[in-house]
């Protein structure tokens, strides 16, 4: 069974700092391009950023340019959304996405991935 379990989400402040977490289950993460993204009430899923097999190709979304770092940990079978400065319209729940197929450009922010973990919540408060 392939399996994404993200963790890490919670309630903090602005322009704090949280960890999100996607661990993989039944499947191993570096054969897998990884996305993150999320989605508020009201509003459509939205790509967040995104990281190739490799690790060596990352893409972000503007807003959160500079303050999100995507990375990968492959031994721990385990991928990370580090997010800092944190602001109340980053309040929304994340999800975590893998995709097999190969991406010529690396990875996508488009929500066509082929697998999807549960989500987290994350709450900013102003």
């Amino acid at each position: 069974q392939v399996q994404l379990v993200e963790s890490g989400g919670g309630l903090v402040q602005s322009g704090g700092s949280l960890r999100l977490s996607c661990a993989a289950a039944g499947f191993t993460l570096d054969d897998y391009t990884i996305g993150w993204f999320r989605q508020a009430p009201g509003k459509e899923r939205e790509g967040v950023s995104c990281i190739s097999r490799s690790g060596s190709i990352t893409l972000y979304e503007d807003s959160v340019k500079g303050r999100f770092t995507i990375s990968r940990d492959n031994a721990k079978n385990t991928v990370y959304l580090q997010m800092n400065s944190l602001k109340p319209e980053d309040t929304a729940v994340y999800y975590c996405a893998a995709d097999q197929a190969y991406f010529p450009n690396g990875c996508s922010l488009m929500f066509a991935y082929d697998d999807w973990g549960q989500g987290t919540q994350v709450t900013v408060s102003s």
